[in-house]
């Protein structure tokens, strides 16, 4: 047998119940320190008796606004981005927003489609990752007038708002500090540049600083994986495949230096006498792992912080802060240390063996 739905409560009832107007139901909902405390106390009381939830549709109606964003992340299967979106949520949140979330797997067709998803449910911003959207989409934007931020790359390209990083320079301080301590096989675990324009920005940013040494990135030491352990081992395996093998390993990002780590272990590689390994995003576990990581640090939560702040500026109608460049750090850890001498090598000296 079927039942009646429930017969929700009104804004009506809310008032009857604290005795108050439905206008001060409304201020008290919206903007509450607008309301003196005794008349807001009860209102309060009468909305968590009654259970009662403003009608998003009718606020909407009002203002013409939902109050939400739209984030579209690649992937929440990494621990950067569960950084950016708490970053974000709390921010937002602060001002009154709600955060939608969407990702595209490293697609830009699908981040097109769920950006349109989000305009569809009424997103009044979006906050994107890197620069690398289609034109189109980004045409559509402009032409709608959406306030957009894109956030982990740098310099900005012409007419996009960015808060983010120079990807390629932050390589060059790592390549760097390898060279200091005698390295000179630099091998590079990207991850895949089709699409990704950080991922791309890293290895350009590792090719140039070796060549301004006067070192070449043969072919044979550039190998692009997935983020994903499984994929980061794989991919060291076959670094190590080649004769000579390389002597350091810099990875894009702390997913693929995990990986890169346990295989070296499992390989029977002692991390950093045998081989050093660099990491980028400094994420928790990289001080945790043994040995500890050395990596490039982002300051996620400022970087994520400051991109909502630039959204709420352009839906409140004030100058949006400037483009921002936020600073990333080298950290050395335990993973890198100087190049073995053939001495030193001993029976690691012919590399490790070859299967899994």
């Amino acid at each position: 047998m079927s039942r009646d739905a429930p017969t929700l409560p009104t804004i009506g009832d809310v008032a009857r119940r604290a005795g108050v107007s439905t206008a001060t139901v409304s201020r008290v909902v919206n903007q509450p320190d607008s309301v003196r405390e005794i008349p807001r106390a009860k209102v309060e009381a009468a909305i968590a008796q009654l259970g009662y939830v403003p009608h998003a549709g009718a606020r909407t109606l009002k203002s013409r606004r939902t109050g939400t964003i739209g984030a579209i992340f690649p992937t929440v299967d990494n621990a950067i981005f569960a950084k950016a979106i708490d970053a974000l949520q709390h921010r937002l949140a602060e001002a009154g927003h709600q955060l939608l979330i969407a990702t595209h797997d490293y697609s830009p067709a699908t981040e097109e489609s769920q950006a349109v998803n989000l305009l569809t449910r009424g997103a009044d911003a979006l906050v994107l990752c890197g620069t690398g959207q289609r034109p189109a989409l980004l045409a559509r934007l402009r032409a709608r007038g959406v306030p957009v931020v894109h956030v982990m790359s740098w310099p900005p390209p012409p007419g996009l708002a960015c808060v983010g990083f120079d990807n390629a320079r932050a390589m060059a301080p790592v390549v760097r500090y390898l060279m200091d301590l005698g390295h000179r096989r630099i091998a590079m675990l990207a991850g895949l540049t089709r699409d990704n324009d950080r991922a791309a920005a890293r290895l350009t940013g590792v090719r140039a600083a070796l060549e301004a040494a006067g070192l070449p990135l043969p072919a044979g030491r550039v190998v692009e994986r997935r983020y994903a352990l499984a994929e980061a081992r794989e991919g060291l395996q076959r670094l190590m495949e080649a004769t000579p093998p390389p002597t350091a390993i810099v990875c894009g990002n702390d997913v693929l230096a995990f990986g890169a780590l346990f295989e070296a272990q499992r390989l029977g590689l002692q991390v950093p006498r045998d081989l050093s390994i660099v990491g980028f995003d400094d994420l928790e576990l990289a001080s945790h792992v043994q040995p500890a990581l050395t990596t490039v640090h982002v300051p996620a939560e400022t970087m994520w912080r400051r991109a909502a702040e630039h959204v709420l500026a352009l839906l409140d109608g004030r100058e949006p802060p400037p483009a921002a460049e936020v600073e990333v750090s080298f950290v050395v850890r335990g993973s890198t240390g100087p190049v073995a001498t053939r001495a030193s090598k001993g029976a690691h000296a012919a590399g490790p063996p070859r299967g899994r």
